[in-house]
């Protein structure tokens, strides 16, 4: 969802978000527990062959879990435990041994001094083979008809056009959730633009509020990022903004630069990562597309699947990617 990424109180569309609670409780299963309070059952069990993943609320990382649980499970012979836990939280549980693995991490520097080089509790896993990104972007029929609107000099021009009736007067520049970390109030006023942030509540409410304004013909800014699904069913053109630099955005109150291109990574509780065996050398080579990654989201957000149902047939259509992983 970041430090220079999304992810994800429930707002004005609580019902989608309910919806999307469920979702991930079936991917989750009765195991799932808020780790900031307690740990796994499963999590560091001597002796057994158990792995405990960290997922976070947004669709990708649903979907590297459980494409990553159902080949622990069915070929592997594990018991998986999948756990929500929020970005930086998921970090002092991995330290603890509370959960083995993160699949998706967006970039954490702080936690990443903290645990990898400090206190060496934390291993890297390897790059997932994902790119992050995160921007602004309009949908594309809009740029079409408007091509300077993909700059970010001229979003006051549109301001008028992008008004609702949360957004005081002003543009409305949507983003996800209150607990993303995002730059986007700094970028506004530091960049004077006319545009107030509207927090849709979550990245299920987003999905909700992008997919209405399409099918009203409504122009619309959106805070979103790749990879993500839903660019297949809503096409969207990013506006460029300042560029970045390295530590351009390093003062979260004067960043005035877009957002970087981030390799995302994987991390393993160094303990797991000595001593769990096939497992931690399973997680260690997953590495995929974002193209594979959006087929199994798409299963999922649209399609309707479980996560369990989406890995399966994933698995069974994709043999030769997963293969090398198990050796």
């Amino acid at each position: 969802m970041r430090d220079a990424h999304p992810r994800r109180p429930l707002g004005r569309h609580g019902a989608t978000l309910l919806a999307a609670t469920t979702a991930l409780a079936a991917l989750t299963g009765c195991g799932a527990a808020d780790m900031t309070r307690q740990s796994s059952p499963y999590a560091a069990a001597q002796g057994a062959k158990t792995v405990t993943l960290s997922v976070q609320s947004w669709v990708g990382a649903q979907a590297n879990t459980a494409v990553a649980s159902y080949l622990l499970e069915h070929e592997l012979g594990y018991r998986v435990d999948t756990v929500q836990v929020d970005e930086v939280p998921a970090w002092d549980a991995l330290s603890q041994g509370r959960v083995d693995a993160i699949l998706e991490d967006w970039g954490h520097p702080e936690q990443e001094e903290r645990y990898v080089r400090g206190k060496k509790t934390i291993t890297p896993g390897g790059e997932l083979g994902v790119t992050g990104h995160i921007g602004w972007f309009v949908p594309t029929w809009f740029a079409e008809e408007h091509p300077d609107v993909t700059d970010w000099k001229n979003l006051d021009k549109y301001a008028d056009l992008l008004r609702t009736p949360e957004s005081r007067g002003k543009g409305q520049l949507m983003d996800g959730s209150p607990s993303y970390v995002t730059n986007d109030k700094a970028l506004v006023k530091n960049l004077g633009l006319d545009l107030e942030v509207v927090f849709a509540g979550s990245e299920a409410a987003q999905i909700t509020q992008i997919k209405q304004f399409a099918k009203e013909h409504k122009p619309f800014l959106t805070y979103w990022y790749e990879p993500q699904w839903l660019f297949q069913r809503v096409p969207m053109t990013e506006v460029k903004l300042p560029e970045y630099t390295e530590g351009c955005a390093d003062d979260p109150q004067k960043v005035a630069c877009a957002y970087p291109h981030t390799p995302l990574r994987k991390y393993l509780n160094t303990r797991f990562a000595e001593s769990g065996g096939k497992a931690a050398g399973f997680l260690k080579k997953f590495h995929w597309t974002k193209e594979q990654q959006n087929e199994v989201s798409l299963m999922i957000a649209e399609e309707k699947l479980s996560p369990q149902q989406a890995a399966k047939k994933w698995v069974e259509r994709n043999e030769n990617v997963w293969k090398p992983w198990l050796t």
